[in-house]
């Protein structure tokens, strides 16, 4: 069985506009179309041993034949191009005998229990067709149907668009195109991926930000396209959850991928020095997305901050006011993020970073520059200096103002994003050790400056109340137990400065875990 690589974009819509695509000019073809009927099972050990290797295995049927496919999982989201081998087998079970090209056989060897178990089921109407666009032949399929797992099924509607032949950008330029007639998102996850966390309980929960792995070959290019795609797939999969059920902590995580995106940009930015689209880009994700701060900050006052002051002051008869107003306010905060992950800007805006990582001038200049450096050797220059910078700003941390302060804190967390996407490529014993000893010491220091940064936060979304010509008028218990909260708010700022400026110290006495 070889292994040709697959390079397929997946989009993700609602069954009505599945249809309304299925009419779109631009995907009709002269040739006939094919609608077919696929059952997919998929297949694991017990213990989930091929997942954790990033392989998945099916066997597909389609009419009374069988096709099975072994598939490298991939951690980026929307365009997938990975390797897969698939042949023919005889009936709806592995044939570990077809496998034998694969990495399957190897890792079987190695486990306790090789045994193949079925874990989930996708039963899909596929109606497929080939199209011409661009300078490429696309195979179109529109996908319908249902992921059937142990756990409970979910409802499926995919549009794909698989490069027969050509270019990748063209992909995203047709997708692009039709996401001017239907709303379009780009593809958070595999059809396996969403099997799988269906299967782990997982699909509509938050999800913290996965490991990126580097291999000791890559470039600094192919470093940044890794991350940047392990931060999209964050923000897709979280992006889905807040739409579906409003959860405070998917909108965190959201802006945590968010975070990371823009400081891979930063870091990076070498790499992309000759491409002017780089900059424009980060511009607009951070101006589109500047309201769900906001939004943010009174998740955390309503969750933390008030909380403590109601359990201090139970008596205090302003802070009920205070709490329905705040609350209120999250609701139209709330109201707002929607509106913008629910706007055609936001979606092209998607799909253009996900191209821009596939095809974008960066990738294509002939003057490399930074981008085809050894990734190890460009992430310990880019890892030394920002640990310089955050021991050149952070000297005397608790003298500095409160925006010096905050630059610190910024600063802070490119350093622990940077350690965190090189991690891998620092992989040797020693590299471990201290690497865990660095991220320990880093996440204190960022433990002290986010509550300092919280108490300012506080202020904010207080101030904010009390002037807002949108809000009634807010009455006098309610103003007193604004700044009851505030000022007790404040009371511990000494201990913490003192705190942070001692976890600045021990940070800076760690041994670098890329040195």
């Amino acid at each position: 069985m070889d292994a040709p690589r697959e390079i397929e974009l997946k989009l993700q819509c609602e069954g009505a506009d599945l249809s309304e695509l299925a009419r779109h000019p631009f995907l009709h073809s002269a040739e006939p179309e094919h609608s077919a009927f696929l059952t997919s099972t998929y297949y694991d050990t017990a213990a989930g041993d091929l997942r954790a290797a990033g392989l998945t295995l099916r066997v597909r049927r389609e009419g009374e034949a069988y096709l099975q496919t072994v598939k490298v999982a991939s951690s980026g989201v929307g365009l997938f191009d990975r390797p897969e081998w698939e042949g023919p087998v005889a009936d709806a079970q592995p044939d570990l005998a077809q496998l034998a090209d694969t990495p399957v056989p190897a890792l079987l060897d190695t486990v306790s229990d090789p045994a193949l178990v079925p874990l989930f089921s996708t039963l899909v109407e596929r109606r497929s067709r080939a199209i011409a666009y661009g300078a490429s032949r696309i195979a179109v399929a529109f996908d319908q149907g249902r992921i059937e797992t142990p756990n409970g099924d979910a409802p499926l509607w995919e549009l794909e668009l698989e490069l027969a032949e050509g270019r990748p950008e063209d992909l995203f330029t047709l997708a692009q195109a039709l996401a001017e007639t239907v709303p379009l998102r780009l593809g958070a996850l595999s059809k396996s991926a969403r099997g799988f966390a269906l299967v782990d309980g997982t699909f509509r929960r938050p999800s913290k930000a996965g490991p990126v792995r580097l291999a000791p070959e890559d470039t600094a290019g192919d470093a940044f396209r890794a991350i940047a795609q392990a931060c999209l797939a964050q923000l897709r999969r979280n992006e889905d959850v807040f739409l579906h059920n409003h959860d405070p902590e998917a909108l965190h995580q959201l802006r945590v991928a968010l975070r990371r995106l823009r400081s891979a940009f930063t870091l990076f930015k070498p790499v992309l020095a000759e491409d002017s689209t780089a900059a424009h880009l980060r511009t607009e994700i951070k101006r589109v997305t500047d309201p769900f701060g906001h939004a943010r900050n009174l998740d955390v006052f309503l969750a933390e901050t008030l909380p403590a002051e109601i359990a201090k002051r139970p008596d205090e008869p302003g802070l009920e006011d205070l709490q329905a107003r705040l609350e209120a306010e999250r609701t139209r905060a709330y109201d707002a993020v929607l509106a913008i992950l629910e706007s055609q800007e936001w979606r092209s805006l998607i799909l253009d970073l996900a191209g821009w990582l596939e095809s974008g001038a960066w990738r294509t200049l002939p003057d490399a520059g930074e981008r085809d450096r050894p990734a190890e050797a460009y992430a310990a220059d880019v890892l030394d200096r920002a640990r310089k910078r955050i021991a050149k700003r952070g000297r005397h941390l608790d003298r500095l103002d409160p925006e010096a302060r905050h630059r610190v804190r910024i600063e802070a967390k490119k350093l622990r994003y940077g350690a965190d996407f090189f991690a891998s490529l620092f992989a040797d014993k020693k590299a471990r050790k201290r690497h865990k000893a660095f991220a320990a010491a880093l996440s204190d220091l960022q433990d002290h400056l986010g509550a300092l940064n919280d108490q300012a936060t506080a202020h904010t979304v207080l101030a904010s109340l009390v002037v807002s010509p949108d809000h009634p008028p807010v009455a006098s218990e309610t103003l007193f137990a604004a700044g009851l909260a505030a000022a007790d708010n404040e009371a511990d700022a000494r201990k913490l400065l003192k705190a942070a400026a001692e976890a600045h110290g021990d940070l800076i006495d760690v041994k670098p875990f890329w040195r």
